[in-house]
């Protein structure tokens, strides 16, 4: 059938049905008839909370969503990650990097004097430390 030769209230309710998808779904799943559904349409109008639960959800809406999860999906994981955490041992191994890269600074200064390279003065102030106060 021709889409001009459809009632206008017809077309408008396709319309309608192109914002519902669900209901769409809903109709084919349960077998019922599109007569049934239409006729709660006219009856109710589109703006019924009947609708909502086969509203299409904007992209919007979809993202604001996936977002909100994600995020505190990664949140959660977060904090369960830190209530493992021992600071001490966290501030132990800094310090005990700080210390190697001060020795490896220190090595290669050797290596400088060595090749008769100027060695550039290294005092205990220009060490790298990871923990200056």
């Amino acid at each position: 059938m021709n889409e001009d030769n459809l009632h206008p209230t017809v077309r408008e309710f396709k319309a309608f049905l192109q914002k519902h998808p669900k209901l769409i779904e809903e109709v084919r799943k349960s077998g019922q008839s599109w007569q049934d559904y239409y006729e709660k349409w006219v009856l109710l109008g589109e703006e019924d909370p009947f609708w909502e639960p086969y509203k299409e959800e904007n992209n919007t809406e979809k993202n604001k969503k996936k977002g909100g999860q994600k995020q505190s999906e990664i949140v959660g994981q977060l904090l369960k990650l830190t209530e493992n955490i021992d600071l001490n041992k966290v501030q132990k191994q800094a310090e005990q990097l700080s210390t190697t890269l001060s020795t490896v600074q220190e090595v290669l200064g050797q290596f400088k004097d060595t090749k008769g390279l100027p060695k550039a003065s290294m005092n205990q102030n220009q060490r790298f430390n990871w923990f200056r106060d």
